[in-house]
């Protein structure tokens, strides 16, 4: 049972016990649920600890405490599957992950999954839990997912998480910034497909050019939205397919799956709303086909990547 702390600052004083929980980054969701389904909340006074109610009025300095409430019980199986963590605290958890794996259960795919092999991870360490992504990414898409590691986690990581994919692009682009702002919507002859058309959902993908040859340009994409397929339905419009991506007119002579990975996340921890950067290895695949494209290598890319969504000093 995880336990969270909050001082109360001298600009809180005085607040109703739930409207300084919020301001602390609290969602309404996990008052109510450490309200009715936990322990509830207590604070410190002097040597005592004493059980309050949340239309308590806080003052400054006192510590309030709660616990958070157990996890609901999860359909998805644990499974022993390797994982490969980037980053973890009490908080998030950052994965890394391959091209060709699922993230969570779906119809298609029931079993061997990111989440399968999470939840075997916490039996191995004799805790529970549940699988909880904050970012989410396509079975052949590789690269960093964000992971809450409880209920009060995921609101402030949705919030503040920030994604810079890399995506190897057919044809030759000048080095430079650049913006796509066109509407995505369900592409009537495919269950999965999509594409730009008037009537769809309002879609942005902002992209630096980071190096180009004659027939590739390799480029890091910042989605502002979160459409399905985004950054590939973007590209695809702009004459510009992935690499791979036969679904979306990209050839597979260099790379057999879209050329398209998560390679850095910044997000804020939760708590203390510090900022965090993780950034990830390459693949094997992905590399391969930039050498294949005449595109820089391993070393000048993770270089290029050192300055993409920098944490302030």
């Amino acid at each position: 049972m995880q336990m969270l702390h909050f001082r109360v600052p001298t600009s809180c004083n005085g607040m109703r016990l739930n409207i300084f929980l919020r301001t602390m980054g609290v969602s309404s969701a996990c008052i109510k649920a450490v309200k009715y389904q936990g322990t509830g909340f207590c604070v410190r006074l002097g040597d005592e600890v004493i059980p309050v109610h949340t239309d308590y009025r806080v003052a400054t300095a006192q510590i309030i405490s709660f616990a958070l409430p157990p996890e609901s019980p999860t359909a998805v199986q644990p499974e022993p599957l390797p994982i490969d963590v980037i980053y973890e605290d009490e908080f998030a958890a950052v994965l890394n992950k391959p091209a060709g794996i699922a993230v969570h259960p779906t119809l298609n795919h029931t079993s061997g999954t990111l989440a399968n092999g999470w939840l075997y991870r916490l039996k191995c360490r004799g805790e529970d839990g549940v699988f909880r992504p904050v970012n989410r990414i396509d079975k052949n898409t590789s690269g960093l997912v964000l992971c809450a590691q409880n209920a009060f986690a995921a609101p402030e990581l949705a919030k503040t998480a920030q994604k810079c994919y890399l995506a190897l692009v057919e044809g030759p682009l000048p080095v430079g910034s650049g913006r796509i702002d066109v509407p995505i919507a369900r592409r009537g002859d495919s269950i999965i497909g999509r594409c730009v058309r008037e009537d769809g959902k309002p879609s942005v993908t902002e992209y630096t050019v980071l190096a180009a040859s004659a027939s590739h340009a390799l480029v890091s994409c910042f989605p502002v939205t979160g459409r399905t397929h985004q950054i590939r339905v973007h590209f695809s419009w702009l004459g510009h397919p992935l690499a791979g991506d036969s679904l979306y007119g990209g050839h597979t002579d260099i790379i057999a799956r879209h050329a398209l990975h998560c390679a850095v996340l910044r997000f804020n921890r939760p708590a203390d709303h510090e900022p965090r950067r993780v950034q990830s290895p390459l693949p094997e695949d992905f590399l391969a086909a930039c050498c294949a494209a005449y595109l820089p290598d391993k070393e000048e890319i993770q270089t290029m990547l050192q300055s993409v969504l920098p944490c302030a000093e």
